[in-house]
Formats: structure tokens, sequence, C-alpha cells
């Protein structure tokens, strides 16, 4: 309030009027726009190469593209193809001052390179600030951005945010060590267990570019086989990569390369080491002080110099596929590498996919596996249980555990530990009417009902409790299990075995390592801990709940986890024994019983390939709304040999419920259409795609 308005001339607070108007004065002062130390401000042009190409960091279809910025001469030394830059983006033609365009917001992005003149006829504006001027992007790590983007319809901006990490500035003042020379040529080890073993690892020791899909044998020494291939690589002067699925897998191979090569010469990327000790390690191997990497999912991208080696464990575990924009799989993205970079390509794993039979299929790839003899002796002995079995013995189909499950248990407890793989997680995740059978479902948001101890109901989706469930079908008040979860399983099993220790290993826990000695380990798919000296005997519960999946990879999923569990047992000449709960006439069942992924993989390669299926065609899907999806459709010029499939409606995601990529909004209808097209037309059918989406 000023003195005019108040009474005794006196302001509000009793404050006298000079300081009123002195604090008014601060205000202003305070209020008073200042200009950026880095924008346009009629500062003298680079004199060399004035234009800076930017791509800026919006992800959004339509400005998939570059942009071209005025050079000032203060940032003309750091402003380097590379590094990252600030620029104003969004500024109209009317903000004009001295033939440079002003204003716009500062957004992010990367100075791809310098031009002596820009091919754009109106006025520029300038580079605002240079961030860092170390270069984080190589034309190396550009020209593969750009390619998966190209694959996936993607954004090259979306495909860098994965690329690059996010920038810490301490790290970047530290110096990276000194490149190591390189080491000796390492042995060939137990690469001589396969055949052509031995001359893969003397090809990349020689400088050649094999490659290979490897059908790991069963037991703990594969990660031994890709650290000597990773040092025979680094021995021929060039660098090498390897990405696995977890961080266990990731620890694994870390310390087998530093048995093999020593400390120094290879980076550990996985989420774990933190931001700014990650982003130090990356920094190393594009300083080109580290030739060597073994990281998760977001290593594939790991901008290592003079590639010689591409290698990745496991393609099949879902971890591999990225579930942010563009959803790029590690696998393809290796394979890109491959062949733009030239260099040799190592697909290993227990088990094999259909898409790693596809690359031996057509000669991309060389098969590298093991005789029958040596698998026989290395693989434990595989017995089946199936529903006649069940059927004979009520008792153990009530218990899930028939009497050759309960001797296998009993006679590996005398020499080491057993393994319990149970597909589902928790104590009794699925719950139903004991008369009815009916799903019991929350009252508030329809989630499934289920059991996270003895006693307590919650709902699975929202979390409330449920104290006085009652069935609205039949009346009654009584549950009963329908799935019967890993933790359930350890009570069972703890009760019918009291003298022997029960460890649990899942989602909430997750054990790397378990002693040798006679213990009941408990453990979900994928989250299996290695035990001295490997298992005695294993089970492998609720078949059913992996091969009655309603989907394309169920199969050849349950036969993936079924041979990772199994190949952490022992040898069948030393006793090791898996006891697999599952109908033995099926096809997955019957591979595990002869330890052959390879042909279980074949079989279905040749399979979808009758039926149109990926990876023989190329697919996508489009959701939306019906009417989104039918303008979608009805724009996009698809390919000649495009067939679309659908659409179909898409299930209603409840409120409350977990949303997967890609899924719509709780509540919203949906349908689905699928693309398909035959091989060779891939590329231009995510060239339609992309070409629609970004016309919206």
């Amino acid at each position: 309030m000023s003195s005019e308005n108040g009474q005794g001339g006196e302001g509000a607070g009793g404050a006298p009027p000079e300081q009123l108007a002195l604090i008014r004065e601060s205000v202003r002062g305070a209020k008073v726009p200042r200009a950026k130390p880095r924008t346009w401000r009629g500062a003298a042009l680079a004199e060399r190469l004035p234009v800076a190409r930017v791509l800026v960091d919006k992800g959004v279809l339509h400005l998939d593209r570059y942009f071209d910025y005025a050079v000032p001469a203060e940032l003309d030394a750091d402003a380097q193809p590379g590094v990252r830059v600030r620029v104003r983006f969004g500024a109209g033609r009317h903000r004009v001052r001295d033939g440079r365009r002003e204003g716009g917001g500062l957004i992010d992005g990367f100075l791809v390179e310098r031009l002596a003149e820009s091919d754009y006829a109106g006025p520029l504006a300038a580079l605002a600030q240079v961030v860092s001027p170390e270069p984080v992007l190589s034309a190396e790590l550009l020209r593969l951005a750009r390619a998966v983007a190209d694959r996936y319809a993607g954004s090259l901006a979306d495909v860098l945010q994965l690329a690059v990490p996010p920038r810490s500035a301490r790290a970047e003042k530290r110096p990276s060590p000194e490149p190591l020379p390189p080491p000796p040529v390492p042995g060939a080890g137990s690469w001589t267990r396969y055949e052509h073993g031995a001359a893969f690892i003397e090809s990349l020791a020689s400088g050649g570019t094999p490659r290979a899909v490897w059908n790991a044998l069963p037991g703990p020494g594969w990660s031994e086989e890709i650290a000597r291939a990773v040092a025979a690589t680094l021995a021929s002067g060039r660098g090498a990569l390897v990405v696995v699925p977890d961080g266990r897998a990731a620890a694994r191979v870390d310390a087998a390369l530093t048995d093999v090569l020593g400390e120094g010469r290879h980076a550990l990327l996985t989420a774990d080491a933190g931001p700014e000790k990650r982003y130090a390690q990356w920094l190393a191997v594009s300083r080109g002080s580290v030739r060597a990497v073994v990281g998760t999912r977001a290593a594939m991208f790991a901008p290592v110099r003079d590639l010689g080696l591409v290698a990745i464990w496991d393609d099949g575990d879902d971890s591999h596929s990225e579930q942010h924009a563009p959803q790029p799989h590690a696998r393809d993205v290796l394979l890109l590498r491959a062949a733009l970079d030239k260099c040799g390509f190592l697909l290993g794993s227990w088990s094999c996919t259909v898409e790693a039979a596809q690359l031996v299929e057509n000669g991309w790839a060389r098969p590298l596996v093991a005789g029958r003899e040596q698998v026989r002796r290395t693989a434990p002995l595989v017995r089946t249980v199936g529903d006649g079995d069940l059927a004979r013995d009520e008792a153990a189909r009530a218990a899930r555990l028939p009497t050759l499950a309960w001797q296998a248990v009993r006679d590996g407890l005398r020499h080491g530990p057993v393994l319990v793989q149970v597909p589902r997680r928790g104590y009794v995740p699925r719950m139903a009417c004991a008369q009815c059978r009916e799903p019991a479902r929350c009252r508030h948001c329809a989630g499934p009902l289920e059991a996270r101890d003895a006693g307590a109901l919650e709902c699975g989706w929202c979390g409330r409790g449920e104290g006085d469930w009652h069935c609205p079908e039949c009346g009654g008040f009584r549950l009963r299990a329908q799935v019967v979860g890993a933790r359930r399983t350890a009570e069972e099993l703890g009760r019918a075995f009291p003298a022997v220790p029960v460890r649990t290993s899942g989602r909430e826990q997750v054990l790397d390592t378990v002693p040798g000695t006679p213990a009941l380990v408990v453990s979900t798919p994928g989250a299996e801990p290695v035990a001295e000296g490997g298992y005695a005997a294993a089970l492998l519960l609720d078949g059913w709940a992996m091969l009655g999946r309603p989907d394309l990879r169920a199969g050849e999923d349950a036969l993936r986890r079924w041979i990772a569990a199994g190949a952490l047992v022992r040898p069948q000449g030393d006793g090791g024994t898996v006891v697999v709960v599952a109908e033995p006439t099926l096809r997955p069942v019957q591979a595990l019983v002869r330890w052959d992924p390879v042909g279980h993989a074949v079989r279905e390669l040749a399979e979808r390939a009758e039926l149109g299926f990926p990876p023989v065609s190329r697919m996508a899907a489009v959701s939306g709304t019906a009417e989104a999806l039918a303008e979608f459709l009805g724009t996009a010029e698809l390919p000649s040999d495009a067939e679309v499939l659908g659409p179909v409606p898409v299930p209603v995601v409840r409120a409350g419920a977990p949303r997967r990529a890609g899924a719509p909004p709780p509540g919203e209808h949906w349908e689905r259409a699928l693309v398909r097209v035959p091989p060779g037309s891939g590329a231009a059918l995510a060239s339609a795609l992309k070409s629609a989406q970004a016309a919206r």
C-alpha cells in the first residue's frame, strides 16, 4: 500500500515512505531482463565454417532432421562436431537482429558438423552455449543411431537419448587413464570342446571377422569363454563389446575378463555403478583409454574404437529389449554394428532363439556347437512327469510334486543343493472360489486377489486389503489357490524337509551364489543362483504356466528358461538330475530331454516361414482408437506387398492395473492392426510408417 492510500503517511507494516520507495526500486531492478551471455547480440561470426548443423533434442518425428545455427567467434574453439550444445528453438521471423534470428526457448542438442554456408535462405539463430567441449557423439555412433532409428521407425533424438548417457561435469574433468598395449594372444582353453572353437579364437587373434551362433555347453564356463574371445580380439589391436541381460551376468564376465586380461583393460557399464561412475567409464571408452566393454542393454551403443567383435549372451532374455522409444533390441543393434563396422559377431546362449537359427540358415553366421557325445557328458539327466503320472497319484496332484520329484529331491539332498524353479513369484498370486472356481477379484478395481502371506488377501492391482470376500456367482466364502508362488512352494518344502535349509531367490531378493552344502533353493525363472560345484538336482514345476501363455514365443521361452536352470546342474556322470513337471509329448519338453535347443529352434523357424510370422517376415503393430487407426492406415503409403491383419480390439486396461509399453491408457478402447511385409521390404515399411506418423 502506498503512502497516498494509507493513513498518517505510513506504509504497510508502519514502514516509512522512503523505505518503500527503496524496496520498489530494488524490485524493479531485479526484474529487468538480462541478456544471456551466450545468445546472439551482434557478436562476430566465426571466420572459418561459421555454420553449425545441430540435432535438437526433440523426439517428435516431424522434427527428425538437422537445423543450422550460426557460430559466434567466442564459441569457435569449443563448437566442434560431437559436443553438446544449447540452442534457441522455435523463434519466429519477426525477432530478427542484425540479420540474425533471436529468441525461442533454450533446448539441448548435439553439434553434428560445421559448414561454410547454410542451405537455409533465412536468417540463422546463433549457438547459445557449448555445454561441454567433450566430443561425445562420434561419426560412428551417429551413423549407428541413424540406422537404428530408420529400422524401428523412430527419431534420431530418441535413439541418442539411449546411446549417450547424461553428462557429469566432475567425471569430464577427471582425465582417463593411458591406454595399455595389446595383451598377448590367449590360448583356446575350453573353446576346444566345440567344433571349430579353436579356429574361431585364432581368427579373432589374427584380425579376422568371424560371425558365429554359439550354443554353449551347460556349466559356468561360458563367461571364461567370452573373456577369451575378447582377449583374442584385443590382441589383434581392436576393441570388443559384450552385452549381457543383467548385472549378475555382467559381474561374472567382468570377473572372467579380469582373470584373463588383468586390471585396467576393460570397462563395466551397468546401472548399478551410479550415474557419475558409469559416465566416467563411458568417457574412458570414448577417449580410447579402454578397448573392451561388458555391460547390460544400454552398453549396446558403447563407443568402442576400432571395433573388432560384438557379442551378446542369451539374446532371448526380455531384458535385451529396450522399453523406451523406439524400443530397439540389443541383438538387432549389434547386428547393425557388425554390418556397419565390418567386425566379428558372436551370439551365445545355452538355448537357441528362432532369430539365431535364422542367422545360421541364411548363411550370415556359422554354427559354433559341440558334438553330441560332448553334450551328453556335460548335460544332466532329464526326466519328465506328465498328467498321467499325476492322475495315478492324487496326493501328488494336490501337492504339485509327484513321487518321482520327491525321490529326486531326497536323493539330491544327500549330495548337495537342489534347485526348485517356480514360474510365479509371491505366495499365492491367483485365488479362486473353492466351489465354482470363479476367479477372485477386487470389489474396487476388479483386479486379481492374491495372498501375500498365509492369511491376508490383497488386490494385485490397487493393493487394497480384502477381509470379507464372498463369491458373487455362488455366494461361497472359501478360496483355493489357482496358482502357487515361490514363497508358498518354499513353505511347503520346508515342512516336508524340516532338517534342510530353504532359500528363496526372486524379485524381492535375488541371490547370486549359494554354497555347495545340502539345501533347497526355490527360485523364479531368471533368478537362479549359481551353486558351488553345481546343483545335485533341479525340479521344474508348473510347466503348464509357461507353455500355456498366449504368446508366439511361449514354447521357445519355456525351453530357454528350463535349459538355463538345467545348465546349473551337475553332469549326468556326477549324478545330476532334472525333473520337469510338464506333458512329456510336447515339443519343448522333448527338446529338453534330448538337450537339443538348436533342433527346436530350426523346427520353429520352418513353421513360422510357412505362416509368414517373424523373423521370416517383418511385422509392425499399429494401435490406437478405431478412428485414428483407420485414418492412419488410410493415409500411410505402405509398400505394395504389405498385408494388413486386423484390426482387433485391444484388452482394456483397468484403472490401477500395471500399464505396459504401448498399452492404451486405463479405460480407453483401442484397436490394433498388424502390417506384414516379406523379406526385403522392412525398410520401406518402416519409412512409410514414420512418414505417416510425422504427417499426423
